[in-house]
């Protein structure tokens, strides 16, 4: 924690959503073993997430015009079909299987320290993910998100400075108004390059609990909390 608050309090928290606000590594191997269970989910749900960043980049450079996650996704996942022996699944399975980014399950935290968070400030999704995929998964778990922002309002992907400006013109307030709250401290580094504030969210097992992640204080965020109870307390929720 850290040990002085702001002086100038955030009016908006904005939130990753992939690793922060929900667990893609168990999500994404239950329903891919779900569907064939002599596949590694694990190791699957690892390949599946290394293709979201080099898909991006093939948006930002131009290589590929504005492309939904949905469908980036569906690009990477018909590039590792082969790889775990999936080549076989028929077109609706595989429609299914790319739609299971939909139903991931926030961590134990999220529902009820969104909540706290939501009784004092606005909440929203600043997240790559299209909006109804955020939606989606917001219906299903009970998100209680005050609005939903995505790359697809803004036409491009984070770390793009539009992304996080666009949340600080979206409500009409400075950037150092709206605060990021992330699990990525490279996404947290590039809303600070904008002028806003930022929390750094633990998530050790994001990438499965065999490989724990460095969760590390950065003493550049705002503010450093175990989960989203943690950040409530924090700020006085």
């Amino acid at each position: 924690m850290n040990e002085s608050p702001p002086s100038h309090p955030a009016k908006v928290l904005a939130f990753d959503v992939f690793g922060t606000v929900v667990d893609w590594h168990t999500g994404i191997a239950r329903e891919v073993q779900a569907l064939r269970p002599a596949v590694d989910g694990g190791e699957f749900a690892l390949a599946w997430r290394a293709g979201y960043q080099p898909a991006m980049r093939r948006v930002r450079s131009g290589e590929l015009g504005w492309t939904l996650i949905d469908d980036l996704h569906r690009l990477i996942l018909d590039g590792i079909l082969e790889k775990f022996g999936l080549i076989d699944l028929t077109e609706v399975q595989k429609q299914q299987l790319n739609k299971a980014w939909h139903r991931l399950d926030p961590w134990p935290d999220v529902v009820a320290g969104l909540t706290r968070l939501k009784s004092r400030y606005t909440i929203c999704t600043l997240s790559n993910g299209n909006i109804g995929l955020l939606a989606n998964m917001a219906k299903r778990t009970g998100l209680p998100w005050d609005c939903i922002l995505s790359a697809e309002v803004f036409r491009a992907y984070k770390p793009d400075p539009a992304t996080y400006l666009g949340v600080a013109r979206v409500f009409d307030v400075a950037p150092a108004d709206v605060m990021l709250v992330a699990a990525h401290q490279d996404d947290l580094a590039a809303a600070r390059a904008c002028g806003l504030q930022t929390a750094y969210i633990e998530r050790p097992a994001e990438f499965g609990a065999a490989s724990p992640k460095d969760v590390s204080p950065d003493p550049a965020n705002t503010w450093h909390a175990q989960d989203f109870l943690a950040l409530a307390d924090q700020l006085g929720c």
